[in-house]
């Protein structure tokens, strides 16, 4: 058969559906399994936001994997690499189902991200790979195969699969069904996936004919379209790579000052996406102008806002008449809003741009393998750069300052002459932005230090001749400590003599006079330990070895305490489960909070039924409710109520009731407890406030949890 006879040959409409059907499927069961994995093994490693992007560096250097493996296998003609193929795909349903064993629940004295790496490749390592091949690979048969139709809006179409797995998940998977239920759920979507790609590739190899045909035909057609230069694929790699990065150093952040749940992956996750399929299924959705005029202002914006993750729209909502201003006073998360909003709309225009240009150089089809594999080699060197060398290099989070500004200047590397002097100023903006951001996080600072778990920061400061240290974990104050002997072991920040811990403890002293046991979940400054007498036990379980070295550094808490102290090293959820007997606390305080973020796996009703647990009949568990975002009040309000506990809340606001002691901090926490006659005493009676039920609002399990519905 002659090259133009096996280009004119014409191709019936139905062909492709056996190969868009499998690619379809091959990207719903890729992105499907990432949430139902990560959302298991979040409460493992103290749901911080780190692990979601750890997760996400395996799954970039997977998808690399598979794309590399497409391309090398090329070179063995279609009918042996369709065969190689179907015996890979046959193996692959030896290592199902895809649920981890409980056996890689960490101890606490691992390495987090090595052990998260080795226990997504072990558990679901082969079948994600495989899925990972089907979208260049599949497009390759079908070129080889036809050579007719240019197979790229295929890649849309992976995409779109991908997008519906997605928001599919948080709306229509999670809800009704158990974490078992939706591991087995995609067990079985697999099996059917590999009935489908094993009988496309079979179909595939037997119409190739002989190999040598085949290589034939590509061999005499290669003339026509030039292999791409060098400096073209690095420049594909290097606006896949921005996309990655931006995609997760936006999510960290926004992550870190919220909650790390499948939600605020989901939202920036499926915006990059949605720009893939936008770019690929046709040029008329990338106006190049538009994105551009728009990244040089959105890009600065959010460099302007990176230290504070905080806007204050109080002014502008009270110069608004009161037809438009009432209501907005009505939304205090508003501002929140906002923000995420700028940092949501920046990524999807960053990546829109990225991935548009990409489109505009995307080569001939007999290289789009070469494409795919600099496509998923940019975006595995992204995740690697987020998730691994900038928590091993950068002593704080500056990751997201440094991006920008690459950003800005890739841009300006776009575009055309006469519009280089706007990205110029918009990389200068930048850039002033972002080193002013990076200077306001780290001036005065004494110590900073960093780990998988986050950043930890100590400061001085000084007012009416009284220096306080505080430690601030991301850019939330951890508790602290005043400096100079004379006010040596005294409770501070969050923890005063008003506080809900300072309330109780002082009732304490008075109705139970012998020793105390007691439990906290969350080091910090380890301020509670001033609570402490002679006599008492009190145990603290911290995840980050960098914050127990900071407290013995930085702080004397633990030291001073007259109580005997211990601290256990991991989780404190899975740091309780394993201790048996019950330890029958009298007060067990759950304060394990990273910056803003809400571990949210330490809020559901298994959380709460251990803790009931590890609670003298009368004890009472406390919880530290305070944040800028999220109301944990009524979530709070239903776990009480399911385990026949009382609970209630203490606001202290020590600016008006102390006086001008600068180190006291305005708080909410939450009194959970059996004991009413102690709720009824001086101490807390006229400062305890009930919480309402709100009924409409189920109750948080591990399983299902809604962030939306307690939004500020």
């Amino acid at each position: 058969m002659s090259v133009a006879a096996a280009q004119a040959e014409p191709v019936a409409q139905s062909s492709i559906w056996p190969y868009a059907g499998t690619i379809f499927l091959s990207a719903f069961l890729l992105f499907l399994v990432q949430p139902i994995i990560a959302k298991q093994i979040l409460p493992w490693f103290g749901g911080s936001a780190a692990v979601w992007t750890t997760c996400l560096v395996f799954f970039q250097s997977v998808l690399l994997a598979g794309y590399a493996y497409a391309d090398l296998t090329a070179r063995l003609g279609l009918r042996r690499q369709a065969l190689l193929h179907i015996g890979l795909l046959v193996v692959s349903l030896l290592t199902l189902p895809i649920l981890a064993s409980e056996s890689w629940k960490p101890q606490g004295d691992e390495a987090p991200i090595l052990r998260i790496l080795l226990l997504l490749a072990v558990t679901i390592g082969l079948p994600y790979f495989l899925l990972s091949t089907t979208t260049p690979l599949l497009q390759a048969w079908y070129w080889q195969r036809f050579r007719t139709v240019v197979p790229y809006r295929l890649f849309a179409l992976s995409n779109f699969a991908s997008l519906l797995a997605l928001l599919g998940f948080p709306v229509l998977f999670e809800p009704p069904l158990s974490l078992p239920q939706l591991g087995w759920g995609w067990t079985f979507l697999y099996g059917s996936f590999v009935l489908v790609c094993a009988a496309t590739g079979w179909m595939s190899a037997r119409a190739a004919g002989n190999d040598g045909a085949t290589r034939q035909v590509v061999a005499a057609t290669a003339h026509e379209a030039a292999a791409p230069s060098l400096a073209t694929q690095l420049m594909w790699l290097a606006l896949a790579a921005m996309g990655s990065i931006m995609l997760l150093a936006v999510t960290n952040h926004v992550t870190q000052n919220i909650s790390s749940v499948p939600f605020l992956w989901v939202l920036p996750l499926s915006l990059y996406l949605i720009t893939f399929i936008l770019c690929f299924d046709h040029p008329r959705w990338y106006v190049r102008p538009l994105v551009v005029a728009v990244l040089v202002i959105v890009t600065p914006l959010m460099a302007a806002k990176i230290s504070s993750f905080s806007i204050d729209l109080s002014g502008f909502i009270a110069a608004l008449p009161d037809a438009w201003g009432a209501p907005l006073r009505e939304l205090p998360s508003l501002g929140f809003v906002v923000l995420v909003a700028l940092y949501m709309a920046g990524l999807f225009v960053a990546c829109l741009f990225c991935h548009g240009e990409l489109a505009r150089m995307k080569p001939d089809p007999r290289h789009l393998t070469r494409f795919y594999l600099m496509l998923s080699l940019g975006g595995a060197v992204g995740a690697v750069l987020v998730a691994i060398v900038a928590p091993f290099t950068l002593r704080g989070y500056f990751e997201l300052n440094v991006v920008l500004v690459l950003l800005a200047a890739l841009v300006l590397a776009r575009l055309p002459g006469r519009f280089r002097i706007v990205g110029a100023l918009a990389v200068a903006a930048t850039a002033w932005f972002a080193v002013e951001g990076g200077y306001e996080y780290s001036h005065e600072v004494r110590l900073m230090a960093r780990d998988f778990y986050g950043v930890v920061r100590t400061r001085d400061r000084e007012e009416y001749g009284v220096k306080y240290r505080a430690m601030y974990h991301g850019g939330i104050v951890h508790g602290g400590q005043l400096q100079g002997d004379q006010y040596r072991n005294l409770p501070s920040d969050y923890f005063g003599p008003t506080s809900g811990y300072g309330r109780l403890f002082a009732a304490l002293n008075e109705t139970r006079p012998g020793p105390r046991d007691v439990g906290v979940l969350g080091l910090g400054a380890g301020v509670i330990a001033a609570y402490g007498r002679a006599g008492d036990t009190m145990t603290f379980y911290e995840i980050s070895q960098k914050v127990v070295d900071i407290e013995r550094k930085e702080f004397g808490f633990l030291r001073d305490t007259p109580a005997k102290t211990r601290v256990i090293l991991g989780d404190g959820r899975l740091s309780l489960e394993r201790e048996i007997p019950p330890r029958k606390y009298d007060v067990l305080g759950i304060d394990a909070f990273a910056g803003d973020s809400i571990p949210m796996h330490l809020v559901t009703r298994e959380a709460m039924a251990l803790y009931a647990r590890h609670l003298k009949e009368n004890g009472v568990i406390v919880f530290q409710a305070t944040n800028r975002y999220i109301d944990l009040m009524p979530v709070l309000k239903r776990l009480a109520l399911e385990e026949g506990m009382e609970a209630v809340l203490v606001s202290d606001s020590p600016a008006s009731s102390v006086g001008m002691f600068y180190w006291y901090s305005s708080t909410d926490q939450v009194l959970v407890t059996r004991n009413k006659a102690l709720l009824e005493h001086p101490q807390l009676k006229d400062a305890a406030e009930p919480i309402p039920d709100r009924k409409d609002l189920p109750t948080f399990t591990d399983a299902h949890h809604n962030l939306v519905r307690i939004l500020k």
